[in-house]
C-alpha cells in the first residue's frame, strides 16, 4: 500500500514538474518571438514616419496644419525618428535604448493628445495609441543586453553572475551586420512604397476633412 502511495505522488509531483518546466519553456520561446514582434512594428514605423516627415507627404502638411504646428516640425520630428529607429534596434547601447523609448512613447502619446485636444475621433488617434502600446511591450520585454544593469529582471543578473564573473555579453561588430541590413531594407522599403503611401492618404485626409479634393 504504501509502495502503491508513493508511486502515485512520485507520478504527480514529476507530472507537475514536467508542467511547470513546459510552462517556463513556452515563457523563454514566448518572450523573445514578442520582443522582436513589438520592436519591429515601431522601428519599422518610426522609420516610414522620418520618411514621410523628410519629404514631407501631403497627410504630413495637412495633419500639421490640422493640429497646428509648424510646417518645420516635421523635419525635427524625421530626424529624432530616425535616431530613434537606429538605436532601438541596434546592440548594446542600454542607456540610449532608455532615452529612445522614452522618445518614441512621448512622440505617439503627444500624437494622442493633440488630436484628442482639437476633438478627433478614434480613428485618428487609434493608431498612435497603437504604436505606443507596442513601444512599451518592446521596452517591458527587452532581453538582458540591451537593459541597463539596474533595470535588468533579477532572474537575467542572476544568470550573469552564474557565468564566472564574465559578465554581459559584449557587442562585437558582426551583431551590427543585421540590425543595419533591416534598417537599409526598411528605409528602401519605405522610399518605394511613398507614391502608393501619399496616395493612400490623400484619400484619407480628404475624409477627414483636413483637404479639399
Amino acid at each position: 500500500m504504501q509502495t502503491q502511495t508513493t508511486t502515485t505522488f512520485q507520478h504527480a509531483t514529476g507530472g507537475k514538474s514536467a508542467a511547470v518546466a513546459r510552462s517556463g519553456w513556452d515563457r523563454g520561446r514566448i518572450r523573445p518571438v514578442a520582443f522582436w514582434a513589438t520592436t519591429f512594428v515601431i522601428v519599422f514605423e518610426l522609420i516610414a514616419g522620418s520618411v514621410w516627415n523628410l519629404v514631407p507627404i501631403e497627410w504630413v502638411e495637412a495633419q500639421l496644419r490640422h493640429l497646428g504646428y509648424p510646417h518645420f516640425f516635421a523635419y525635427v520630428l524625421a530626424a529624432w525618428q530616425a535616431g530613434a529607429a537606429i538605436a532601438i534596434i541596434a546592440p548594446g547601447l542600454p542607456l540610449i535604448k532608455e532615452w529612445a523609448y522614452v522618445g518614441a512613447f512621448f512622440l505617439w502619446s503627444s500624437a494622442v493628445a493633440s488630436h484628442l485636444i482639437v476633438g478627433d475621433s478614434l480613428q485618428t488617434w487609434g493608431v498612435p495609441l497603437v504604436f505606443g502600446a507596442c513601444a512599451i511591450a518592446s521596452w517591458a520585454l527587452r532581453p538582458a543586453d540591451r537593459r541597463l544593469p539596474a533595470t535588468r529582471l533579477r532572474r537575467e543578473r542572476r544568470a550573469d553572475a552564474g557565468q564566472d564573473g564574465a559578465g554581459p555579453p559584449e557587442t562585437r561588430p558582426r551583431a551590427w551586420a543585421v540590425p543595419i541590413g533591416l534598417l537599409v531594407v526598411l528605409y528602401a522599403v519605405s522610399f518605394l512604397t511613398l507614391p502608393a503611401a501619399e496616395a493612400m492618404t490623400h484619400g484619407w485626409a480628404v475624409e477627414l476633412g483636413w483637404i479639399d479634393e
